[in-house]
């Protein structure tokens, strides 16, 4: 058992080396990897003759769909945004566990103090729920935060009429509601210092949080 356990992790070790930091499939592979080793090992707990093969292959096409899936779908925020990235309106992230995250600033999406969206930003919007609707497969979490100017109760309301707008306006997109999910965090999780005007606006943002349904 544990001479097996030891062939898997080289074999998952080797794998990731040799994956680029520039390979446009990267993700792809390292999903494949971590779903062969992961289904490798729980199919040999269920039958360690041969569950542990049966399990090593299904684990790697889960793993290697699901990070084809979110490379695809990052490949269209890229490009669909594209202008609002060199604007600094939106930052596209993607995260370790296979997540996409979309940073929007609160300066262009919400007057300050406002609940409603922008109609200028309604645009990138549009182009956010057309990849949403197209990558059905995922579930959505909008997380809103605020400076820390006002009182913490009062921010904390704000940044969540402020998500609940954008989670509105998605499933008016067609996005369905049973995939979406506001949530506020008001000034709780800052990104830069509220001493400086330059810092709070950064810390006056919307977050999309995409994540896949395996």
């Amino acid at each position: 058992m544990q001479t097996y356990h030891k062939i898997l992790v080289s074999i998952l070790a080797l794998t990731l080396v040799g994956c680029a930091t520039d390979d446009p499939n990267r993700r792809a592979k390292t999903g494949a990897a971590i779903g062969a080793l992961t289904g490798a090992v729980l199919g040999h707990q269920i039958n360690h003759k041969s569950g542990r093969f049966v399990g090593a292959i299904a684990g790697a096409a889960l793993g290697g769909m699901t990070g084809d899936y979110m490379d695809k779908q990052q490949q269209d925020f890229e490009r669909e945004l594209e202008q609002e990235q060199v604007n600094h309106d939106i930052q596209i992230r993607r995260l370790e566990n296979e997540n996409l995250k979309i940073d929007i600033s609160s300066e262009v999406s919400f007057d300050f103090n406002k609940t409603v969206i922008n109609p200028s930003f309604q645009v990138p919007l549009n182009k956010v729920a057309a990849i949403l609707n197209k990558y059905n497969q995922t579930n959505i979490t909008v997380i809103g935060h605020t400076d820390s100017i006002g009182s913490e109760q009062y921010n904390l309301s704000l940044s969540e009429k402020r998500a609940r707008s954008v989670v509105n306006y998605l499933i008016e997109q067609g996005v369905s509601p049973y995939r979406l999910k506001a949530i506020g965090m008001g000034e709780q999780s800052p990104r830069a210092t509220n001493q400086t005007e330059a810092g709070r606006q950064l810390n006056r943002r919307v977050e999309i949080l995409i994540k896949p349904i395996k």
